[in-house]
């Protein structure tokens, strides 16, 4: 039997964190003494112990824990749910690193306002094109919310022409369009010049008699940069833009979103 100095020591918790599971019912010590009231623990409960700490690093709160570890789970069923609350977190860190890359990239922002000139930007037709196409909803405009949604599409839309024997003759192309209740219909698009496939959409994409268009180079994630010195032009000269931007994809660096160009192309028509 151990004391619950040494049980601590052994499990790597505090005697205080031992009290506290003892208090709640989650690990009960396994002989106190009447006299003097110390608590014993036995090297068995050791197993209980490491299921209660690594439960509860994985973020489930202190009853979820009890409710797990009391419904004697198999190892291999344990694993499992350690398995799927990782997959979790691991989801949860990923986003949380896109907002930051996101916050990072508002704050380059922030310190280029009154810096960004508007002579980059070029007026001019986007003819119509017969394109491939796949598309999805997503939950908003919101970089975060397209971002898993467009990049599935373009993988299962090059995946599904390659079955068919087709092959793209352009450069891909992404656009929105406003969906019910407030959701956004994302469309990943490639130029094709023949064939069809069951699984895939051939259409004409329509042209843009007039589009204010600009060349951004870099990662995705700053795209508010040229976004903005879009809507800058679009103003001073008086015009009103028309539905969301088209993103044309001219380089695609799978390695580094920093050698990345595209195109953005909005449709504008002169303010009366």
């Amino acid at each position: 039997m151990f004391t619950i100095g040494d049980f601590a020591a052994f499990g790597q918790v505090s005697a205080r964190m031992l009290r506290h599971y003892d208090a709640l019912g989650l690990l009960r010590p396994a002989v106190v003494d009447a006299a003097t009231g110390y608590r014993y623990y036995s090297a068995d409960q050791f197993s209980r112990l490491n299921r209660i700490v690594a439960l509860k690093d994985l973020g489930f709160s202190l009853q979820q824990v009890g409710a797990i570890v009391d419904a004697k789970l198999s190892a291999e069923e344990l694993r499992g749910m350690l398995r799927l609350r990782q997959a979790q977190l691991e989801d949860d860190l990923a986003r949380s690193a896109a907002r930051l890359t996101s916050v990072e990239a508002r704050l380059r922002l922030i310190e280029k306002e009154g810096h960004m000139p508007t002579d980059d930007v070029v007026l001019k037709h986007i003819a119509a094109t017969r394109v491939a196409e796949l598309s999805a909803i997503s939950p908003s405009y919101d970089g975060e919310d397209i971002g898993p949604v467009l990049q599935p599409l373009f993988g299962q839309l090059f995946e599904r022409l390659g079955a068919a024997g087709i092959t793209p003759c352009g450069s891909p192309v992404a656009y929105y369009e406003d969906a019910e209740h407030d959701t956004i219909r994302v469309h990943a698009a490639v130029p094709v010049d023949t064939g069809s496939a069951a699984d895939v959409e051939i259409l004409s994409m329509p042209e843009l008699a007039q589009a204010a268009t600009i060349v951004h180079k870099g990662d995705m994630m700053e795209a508010d940069r040229s976004m903005q010195t879009l809507a800058r032009w679009i103003e001073d000269n008086g015009y009103r833009s028309d539905g969301y931007a088209r993103e044309v994809t001219l380089q695609f660096d799978m390695d580094n979103p920093a050698n990345w160009i595209h195109e953005f192309q909005i449709a504008v028509t002169k303010r009366n």
